[in-house]
Formats: C-alpha cells, sequence, structure tokens
C-alpha cells in the first residue's frame, strides 16, 4: 500500500513539511523539534493546511488485499 497526498500544491512549503509528518505517523511534538518551531506553530501549519483542503488517498492492490491469487484462480476455472 501506499499513499498519495491529493492538493499538496495548494499547500505551501512549511504546511507540507507538516502535513507530510502528520501523515507519516509524527506527532506534533514530534513534528515541532523536526522542523524547529513551537507545538502551537505546527497546529497552526496543519489547521491552514486542513483549510486547503488537501486529502489523504491509499492506494491498495489488489494483490494487498488477497484478491490477486483469487482472481487468477477463477480466471483458470472458468478456462
Amino acid at each position: 500500500m501506499h499513499w498519495e497526498i491529493r492538493g499538496l500544491e495548494k499547500l505551501g512549503f512549511r504546511e507540507r513539511q507538516a502535513v507530510t509528518l502528520k501523515e507519516s505517523g509524527h506527532s506534533s511534538e514530534d513534528i515541532a523539534r523536526i522542523l524547529k518551531v513551537s507545538v502551537s506553530s505546527v497546529s497552526t501549519m496543519l489547521a491552514r493546511a486542513k483549510a486547503k483542503g488537501y486529502q489523504i488517498v491509499a492506494i491498495i492492490t489488489d494483490s494487498e488485499l488477497g484478491f490477486h491469487n483469487s482472481l487468477v484462480e477463477d480466471n483458470k476455472e472458468d478456462d
């Protein structure tokens, strides 16, 4: 599985950094430490990014869900 951030072009550079770190599983405290800003600045960046409407989309392949093998087997039975 992988994920993509749609609407990233709407975000400023620091907002992109904060969103990417957040969506990678980092806490606000971690993000603040990494970006060398306060936790309240991180909250502001994330709120502004959210207001601009970015979206996280998970892309999951059939094989990751276990469907690939069953689809292949179904096709073999049809032959």
